[in-house]
């Protein structure tokens, strides 16, 4: 019975982290869409893809002993690819500011995975200690991915808006720290308790200034509607000019 209920938690842990890593679709969407990142943070993407890196290195036999931790080579061999694409996404439609802000981001983030493949691999000759060093580092990566969206808290707090904090990211950071707390309880794994009290803070976030997202929506609608009335009446404005020098001409 206790066996079962690990496999199905590890299966719906599993399942919830592929859906943390596909959340951020409906953000790229909007980006693409609208050809700007906006005040979206790249931060989220690019702590994400290294945590990728470093559990699909941590399940490969370099590290781990021969297969046993296939499971985290599948999940995580997924993320990098929807992050690695988030990362790009984010590159090509960022201001020139922008841009230069995500690559003094990722460039360092790279250079610490080389160098803890490099260390891993050639430094020590035992799955033990390989397990041990890029394990303890994967750990403290998770942390600062699931508290990563709270990167923009202050904004948040600011404009009273959670519009550039997505709540899909949020629901599906909780449930995955949540889940994965839970294997780690009755596995008796030493689980990390930081990442679940983080992500149910961006939930407390999204429950207190929702409504204040829906202000700034409708703000930035009725906007929009009088840039588009003022530039009817400009066009109006033109149409009768010329109708009125037609006339005069006639005359």
């Amino acid at each position: 019975m206790a066996e079962s209920l690990r496999l199905a938690v590890a299966v719906l842990g599993n399942a919830a982290s592929v859906a943390l890593y596909a959340a951020p679709m409906v953000t790229f969407k909007r980006v693409i869409r609208k050809k700007s990142t906006e005040e979206f943070s790249c931060i989220p993407y690019i702590i994400g893809l290294l945590n990728c890196l470093l559990f699909t290195w941590y399940g490969l036999p370099v590290v781990s002993y021969k297969w046993e931790n296939f499971p985290l080579v599948t999940v995580n061999g997924v993320g990098i690819v929807l992050e690695l694409s988030y990362v790009l996404i984010y590159f090509w439609y960022a201001s020139a500011k922008g841009k230069v802000k995500v690559a003094m981001t990722t460039i360092p983030v790279l250079l610490v995975f080389c160098i803890t493949a490099a260390v891993s691999a050639f430094a020590f000759h035992d799955s033990r200690h390989r397990k041990l060093l890029v394990g303890s580092l994967g750990l403290g990566v998770s942390v600062a991915m699931y508290g990563s969206p709270l990167v923009v808290m202050k904004k948040v707090i600011q404009t009273k808006s959670v519009e550039f904090m997505p709540l899909p990211l949020s629901l599906c950071t909780f449930l995955a720290s949540a889940l994965w707390l839970t294997y780690g309880i009755l596995i008796r794994d030493g689980p990390s308790v930081i990442g679940t009290p983080l992500s149910i803070l961006q939930l407390v976030l999204h429950c207190k200034y929702r409504k204040g997202s829906v202000v700034v929506v409708e703000e930035a609608n009725k906007e929009k509607e009088k840039g588009n009335l003022e530039k009817v009446d400009l066009e109006m404005g033109d149409v009768e000019k010329n109708v009125t020098n037609h006339s005069n001409g006639n005359s």
